[in-house]
């Protein structure tokens, strides 16, 4: 059986994949679509790599872009853990198979699909680009085989490392921030593009020194050594990447054997789990007494616990310190855009009821007066503060210090201050006047039939914000125009900090009589998901 084993997981992977193709067609085409994209974008990029081919920086390039999709590789079963079902070792416990030819047939199945196609056309455009004279083609055959495997294997220890994490509720949480991590890493390509088109390709020449001996990029790395006539550097860097194939091949197969031959915990109860849950009183202790402590420590588990929320908040903690952060690296920014760090933090204010879902009920039952609903809306809003007040203090003051414009750090957090207060009081507003449903499966965030809904509350909330923080804005404008601007930046902050309290006291106060009168109608709408 182990040596027939590899040619029937291939045979059973292209099955499968063949099989959850034909069960939908827009299933079918999405796949399609996606795998002509693919292909026309490594063919680019193997046509771009194979342009550097003479160019003197060319094994600067390929060394680290080698490196960065390994990287790739590795976090790719952390954010996608449902990406490739077809090779899930759970689905092989109960079959009498030895470890070495599993773990061999998996490998080899794991070289079928679009990302390998992608890894090897990026690697063969790799090792064209530097490749010269024989010695150096025939280590570039090894050498692309080497990194290809490297990665695969690198990616599929990952994965069963962390199956039961994958399969687990945090799992669902790293899938749902996958996003962010998209995100910001377009952010930091684009950022290194900018640096290189303005530095030239000679800025990699240092990274690409040391990569060039970390596998898998070391098994490029040979390559180049190969066409300098360095044949000892060239064996010894392949060697790293044989070594770090054992390595990877070694530690896939120890956590295979574990997985299939221990119970699986995650549906055991865990006696120090509930204890510890007991125990976990520390947060409520730093919290107000009453009804006040009670939502505050709900809204800020919410942020701990909830995929959606919790998404939610990291997606909006990183933009607001991305933007004002990369602006100020690449010379382009305004200390003014420290702001964008409370205006993504304050969303968080708008639909504060979506998140309850259907069980908003039991907040609707604990609700029979104005009174009752103002607290209610309070405490939501001193939870947000508690996390948006210092991190909009620590992005400004980074911001400044990166601008080096600290005569105007009052000013900015004023204005910040400012605008929060306004952001608070519209979400307010707009959460019992315009609830929405927040689906918890899948990775909308909006009930279906909602979207205008959703769309109207965000934008007017945060066109109304603006308004109201207008008479701040205009004072720190008129500090800007002013002769005495120092002198007034200092006012501006206890200014934007009572205004900021003020407005978001009165956007409270009008909120809370809606929400009273509107229990019925937010309960039907935040449940729709």
């Amino acid at each position: 059986m182990s040596a027939d084993i590899t040619p029937v997981v291939v045979r059973l992977k292209l099955s499968l994949l063949r099989n959850g193709l034909r069960r939908s067609g827009g299933r079918r085409a999405a796949y399609l679509a996606s795998a002509v994209a693919v292909l026309l974008f490594s063919v680019l990029q193997l046509l771009g790599l194979i342009a550097l081919r003479g160019n003197e920086h060319a094994g600067s390039v390929v060394v680290p872009l080698v490196a960065v999709l390994a990287v790739g590789w590795a976090v790719m079963p952390l954010f996608f853990p449902g990406g490739d079902e077809t090779l899930d070792p759970t689905r092989l416990v109960m079959l009498p198979l030895r470890p070495r030819p599993l773990v061999r047939a998996l490998l080899v199945a794991s070289l079928v699909g679009i990302g390998p196609v992608f890894t090897l056309c990026l690697l063969v455009g790799s090792v064209v680009s530097v490749a010269h004279g024989v010695p150096a083609y025939v280590v570039s055959v090894l050498g692309v085989v080497l990194a290809l495997l490297v990665c695969v294997a690198l990616a599929r220890a990952v994965a069963v490392a962390n199956i039961r994490l994958l399969t687990s509720r945090k799992g669902r949480d790293l899938a749902v921030l996958s996003g962010l991590v998209i995100a910001v890493g377009a952010q930091v390509v684009n950022f290194g593009a900018q640096r290189l088109g303005s530095g030239g390709l000679g800025q990699l020449d240092g990274p690409a020194s040391v990569l060039r001996w970390v596998p898998p990029a070391s098994a490029i790395g040979a390559v180049d050594s190969a066409s300098e006539g360095s044949y000892a550097v060239a064996v010894l860097q392949l060697g790293l990447s044989v070594a770090a194939l054992v390595g990877l091949l070694a530690l896939w197969s120890r956590h295979l054997t574990r997985l299939m031959t221990s119970p699986d915990g995650s549906t055991l109860p865990s006696a120090e789990g509930a204890a510890r849950e007991r125990a976990s009183t520390g947060l409520g202790r730093l919290l107000p007494a009453g009804r006040t402590g009670t939502v505050m420590e709900r809204s800020l588990r919410y942020v701990w616990r909830d995929p959606k929320t919790k998404a939610a908040w990291v997606t909006s903690l990183a933009i607001g310190l991305i933007v004002p952060v990369f602006n100020a690296v690449q010379g382009t920014g305004s200390i003014y855009f420290a702001c964008f760090a409370s205006g993504m933090l304050g969303v968080q204010m708008y639909n504060q009821f979506g998140q309850d879902t259907s069980a908003f009920w039991m907040v609707a039952m604990t609700i029979s007066s104005t009174r009752d609903a103002y607290v209610e809306l309070r405490a939501r809003a001193l939870a947000l503060l508690v996390i948006t007040v210092p991190y909009a203090t620590l992005v400004t003051v980074l911001t400044t210090a990166l601008i080096g414009d600290w005569p105007k750090l009052p000013e900015v957090l004023g204005v910040s201050f400012a605008l929060l207060g306004a952001m608070l009081a519209t979400g307010a507003w707009t959460s019992a006047r315009f609830p929405y449903s927040i689906p918890q499966e899948g990775y909308k965030n909006v009930a279906p039939g909602q979207s205008g809904l959703a769309a109207a509350a965000v934008v007017g909330g945060m066109v109304s914000a603006a308004l109201l923080c207008a008479p701040v804005i205009a004072l720190a404008v008129w500090a800007n125009l002013s002769a005495d601007g120092e002198e007034l930046s200092w006012i501006l902050l206890p200014i934007g900090a009572v205004y900021g309290s003020a407005v978001t006291w009165a956007g409270l106060r009008l909120a809370a009589p809606r929400t009273a009168r509107r229990l019925p109608e937010i309960l039907q709408a935040v449940s729709k998901g």
